[in-house]
């Protein structure tokens, strides 16, 4: 975890007395909404169909066991009982009321979670692997790098006002949990052939009306470096960038229009002036970050203990075991995930009971450590491999235990219709029927490993450009249809989905992803070769042939 310091704490109280103030303008009505929108959206809320979304930052997706029971409390005392967690390691809050919100955030504040830039055309949460610091194969813990941008670009005068949002994504593995390749920067801490480490950075992503999948610009971009060229990434996005057409504002689009080659030599001409500035990090401002995180007094333990073979012939508790259950870089410990996607459920919503639980099992069993998954999971990562016999069956009573990670079931949506202003079509129940669906947990195993990802608008917050199967609803004359693509992945080998054929109505939706799902089964080449694997290599063809026999 990492300890924040005073000026943290001042900025925060500081930023909910202002905003307490433009609540009490605007309710008065000193304030149009017009005039007011602006003030909010700078602390993470949006007006939705129904009622106002608050947006809360988890930088690098890391919480404290106080932040979730002050998560839950919010959600009970301000809200309808629960909360969202999106691909982003932020949460939302859907049905707050406008007199409450200073309220909220306040509470918020007094354990050091807030809005602040988690809307707007500023830099938002800066976002991780929710395994860093654990993972077996990290080069290091990728969220002191993450906490040196979150600082950087915290209130940035020069970077607050950017052409349109902007969002950056860092790893330390050659595994990327992260989806670093669908952000405007991403960036991979690796070593080079001198075993010095730095980063490579990439440029471009997003998704949207206009998915791209970010491009290198510099493969190896030293330690010291990494903020300086970072500045001169939206030095150039922020002189460039269009601001007269919302559509085409993003970095990607002026990549795309520039050509890579271009962008890149307008960035390397910009930090060839600020490099070794202000901004150049010695080694004692990086140790510095990284004292202030502070690691678990791990014990020393033996892999493989006990009360896992007496566990073993539990066949409910081996199964969430070879599901759920991940290598830890400390012998004797365990990353654990929490599903957020039971049967019938919406995709990353936790109630506050759920929240609660999950702190007094993190206080218990994950030294007071939780981490937000991309995939709208939640992780404790610090388990001793001897406790996961009775964190299994605590996780399992509180609807936590479902053994679907990674697999069909595990679904990223986001909130569509029943709640965005901004959708077409409903995303949560299709979410919720495909569950249904493929709940057998032994056809789910059969089929392996495949992610579906559904947006209920082209704005993509479900990702469905880079699901294995996508899922796009679409307005056809006041009806909801749903496009879907094939043979997209998020991870190292990001690739954007190939679109099926036309869109289908929205009663049809399940029934065409059994019919893929059917046709993966029937032509793969043998049981370990995945969905997306199959797709690459016979193309859409016989899937969409599959589909539309019949329709």
């Amino acid at each position: 975890m990492y300890a924040h310091d005073e000026l943290d704490r001042v900025l925060v109280n500081e930023r909910v007395t202002e905003f307490r103030d433009q609540v009490r303008r605007r309710l008065s009505g000193e304030l149009t909404e017009d005039e007011f929108k602006s003030l909010r959206l700078m602390n993470g809320i949006y007006l939705q169909l129904h009622a106002y979304m608050l947006r809360i930052a988890i930088p690098y997706g890391t919480l404290s066991s106080a932040q979730m029971r002050k998560l839950a409390y919010v959600a009970r005392r301000f809200d309808r009982g629960y909360g969202h967690f999106t691909t982003r390691q932020n949460i939302q809050f859907h049905w707050h009321k406008l007199a409450d919100l200073p309220d909220s955030l306040a509470a918020l504040a007094e354990v050091g979670l807030h809005g602040i830039q988690t809307s707007g055309n500023c830099v938002r949460n800066i976002t991780t692997d929710q395994l860093a610091g654990v993972a077996p194969d990290e080069i290091e813990d990728p969220r002191i790098w993450a906490e040196l941008f979150r600082q950087y670009t915290t209130l940035h005068p020069e970077f607050s006002f950017l052409p349109r949002k902007f969002k950056i994504a860092v790893i330390a593995t050659p595994q990327d949990r992260a989806a670093i390749k669908i952000h405007d920067i991403g960036v991979a801490l690796h070593r080079n052939a001198a075993g010095e480490t730095g980063f490579e950075v990439m440029v471009g992503g997003g998704l949207g009306r206009s998915p791209f999948i970010a491009k290198v610009i510099n493969p190896f971009v030293p330690r010291r470096d990494i903020l300086s060229y970072i500045e001169a990434v939206l030095r150039v996005y922020n002189q460039y960038g269009r601001r007269d057409n919302l559509f085409k504002a993003r970095i990607k689009i002026l990549v795309h229009e520039l050509g890579v080659a271009k962008f890149t030599e307008e960035v390397e001409a910009e930090f060839r002036q600020i490099r070794g500035g202000a901004l150049a990090l010695d080694d004692e401002v990086v140790a510095d970050i990284a004292a202030r995180f502070s690691y678990p007094a791990y014990e020393k333990l033996a892999d493989a203990p006990p009360e896992l073979a007496r566990a073993a012939n539990d066949e409910r508790f081996s199964a969430w075991r070879r599901n759920s259950v991940a290598r830890h870089k400390v012998p004797g410990y365990a990353v654990v995930t929490l599903s957020l996607k039971p049967t019938g459920g919406t995709p990353g919503d936790a109630t506050a009971a759920q929240m609660e639980t999950i702190a007094g099992l993190a206080d218990r069993y994950s030294f007071g450590e939780i981490r937000v998954a991309h995939e709208q999971n939640l992780v404790l990562p610090h388990v001793a491999q001897r406790d996961l016999p009775v964190l299994w069956r605590a996780l399992d009573a509180a609807g936590l235990a479902t053994p679907n990670v990674g697999l069909i079931s595990d679904i990223i949506s986001c909130p569509g219709l029943d709640y965005c202003s901004l959708s077409n079509a409903r995303s949560i129940p299709i979410a919720q029927e495909l569950t249904r669906r493929f709940a057998d947990p032994q056809l789910a195993t059969l089929i392996g490993r495949l992610h579906i990802n559904i947006s209920g608008c082209i704005n993509a917050c479900g990702h469905h450009h880079i699901g294995h199967i996508g899922i796009l609803g679409v307005d056809k004359n006041g009806e909801e249809f749903y496009q879907i693509t094939l043979g997209g992945r998020a991870d190292e080998g990001a690739v954007l989905g190939h679109l099926l054929g036309p869109a289908v109505p929205f009663d049809q939706v399940a029934d065409v992803i059994e019919d893929i799902v059917e046709t993966y089964l029937d032509l793969r080449q043998a049981p370990d070769e995945l969905f997306v694997q199959t797709v690459e290599r016979l193309g859409v063809t016989p899937f969409k042939e599959r589909v539309y026999a019949t329709r």
